[in-house]
């Protein structure tokens, strides 16, 4: 207990580019605190991708994910509601359909769960709404399968994904809860060249340094 082990990130493929990078992970250390404890409460947690841009005349939903280790009634609130969409504070969902007139950035939207104790809150984000044609791109990955002490790793638990549109900043982020995925779709995203890392975490939510950058090209065609 207590040594410090580091495991090898995945190999995050696009475009014909190779991530790598390693991750640390404690087998008995702050990630774990909460492991055995005593606490009174524990804080909900919250997580998910809300899609950054949509078309004029669409519809827009996202709706988060959230749970509670003590099983507490959950309420959600949010900050910065763009003018087209509603909120459902039992459920998280945001949703609404944009019309002409509604073109623009709607930025630092902030969805919060609180269990009337504690709360949690997903990173800020922005939604685009354009008349232009949206577009994609598409990352794949080889998992990890050993530590970098060449033992093997049995607590891998997932990835995250961050890109933007400069390289070392990184504002929008995937989260990948399952460790047998090996690739992702990042929909509606405006025509631009984005910058992607990776990360791997292990079932301790201990989360590894970014991995080398990709630069991807995303068009409308």
């Amino acid at each position: 207990m207590g040594e410090t082990k580091r495991f090898r990130i995945l190999t995050l493929l696009l475009a014909m580019s190779l991530f790598s990078g390693c991750l640390s992970s404690s087998g008995n250390g702050a990630d774990d605190k909460n492991i055995g404890s005593n606490a009174a409460n524990n804080s909900p947690t919250i997580s998910g991708s809300p899609n950054l841009a949509t078309l004029v005349g669409d519809v827009y939903s996202f709706t988060p994910s959230a749970n509670d280790a003590d099983d507490d009634s959950l309420t959600f609130s949010i900050l910065n509601l763009p003018r087209w969409a509603s909120f459902d504070s039992a459920t998280g969902q945001l949703s609404g359909q944009t019309f002409l007139g509604d073109e623009g950035v709607y930025g630092a939207i902030r969805i919060t769960v609180s269990d009337g104790k504690e709360s949690a809150s997903l990173t800020d984000f922005s939604i685009t709404v354009t008349q232009s044609a949206l577009g994609f791109m598409t990352l794949s990955w080889t998992a990890p399968t050993e530590n970098t002490d060449g033992t093997p790793l049995m607590n891998l638990a997932g990835y995250k994904l961050y890109y933007g549109l400069s390289q070392g900043n990184y504002p929008n982020q995937v989260r990948v809860d399952n460790p047998s995925i090996s690739t992702y779709v990042v929909e509606n995203l405006l025509p631009d060249t984005y910058y992607i890392v990776a990360t791997s975490f292990n079932s301790l939510g201990v989360e590894s340094a970014y991995s080398n950058v990709a630069v991807k090209a995303v068009t409308s065609d």
